[in-house]
């Protein structure tokens, strides 16, 4: 089975897909890791990629729909694979069914996890850090013993740059301009199965894997 895991920032993929990658036996593909994998390992996908981030310019499509179609086809993820954070644009999808259908591939499943913008930007406005010793925290789901202090002992939590109000709801646009548009092209494909993931992580989960299990 190949998954394509899509929803807005701050709607819990990252955790869901290992969630459901282990569940099922799954590779879990980030675009970020892979992209850094190639880097490190000097690949000459690799290398054509750092050559647009020495100039500051974005890594095109192309390359990375090569780099994604490269780990899918390898012999060892043969029971399926996780695609979580791509693809990001209709363009990058077209190019990956495209892709995919050389190598005999398909995308299988996709899952969209369904959170308003109010619900993601509570959720990612609340968390607090610290600057010292790293911990997390959050001020609805895991609040620390006194208000705007670590538990550590460090002293004051901050708020991370990128989640700021401003931020957050930047990102917000960002993600219904570009990457929301890939819930109408999967569902005209058949495709679209959409999860609430507005409930507790556990609810969720097990709402995403009944999804899958009739595919797997």
């Amino acid at each position: 089975m190949n998954l394509i895991l899509l929803g807005p920032p701050g709607a819990g993929k990252g955790t869901q897909a290992k969630r459901v990658a282990g569940a099922f036996g799954l590779e879990h593909l980030s675009s970020g890791d892979i992209l850094r994998a190639e880097r490190k390992a000097g690949t000459e996908l690799g290398k054509q990629a750092q050559s647009y981030m020495d100039q500051g310019a974005l890594v095109p499509d192309e390359l990375v729909v090569a780099m994604m179609v490269g780990q899918i086809g390898r012999p060892e993820v043969a029971d399926g694979v996780l695609l979580d954070g791509f693809p990001r644009t209709r363009p990058q999808a077209e190019a990956l069914d495209e892709k995919l259908s050389e190598i005999g591939k398909q995308i299988d499943l996709v899952i969209e996890l369904a959170v308003d913008d109010d619900e993601v930007a509570s959720r990612l406005t609340g968390r607090r850090s610290c600057p010292k010793c790293g911990s997390v925290y959050h001020v609805r789901f895991h609040p620390p013993e006194t208000e705007g202090q670590c538990d550590e002992g460090c002293g004051e939590l901050t708020i991370r740059e990128d989640d700021t109000e401003a931020v957050v709801r930047q990102r917000l646009a960002t993600y219904h301009e570009q990457t929301k548009p890939l819930s109408t092209y999967y569902r005209q494909k058949g495709l679209l199965r959409e999860v609430d993931g507005s409930g507790l992580v556990d609810e969720v989960s097990e709402a995403v894997k009944r999804q899958c299990e009739g595919i797997a």
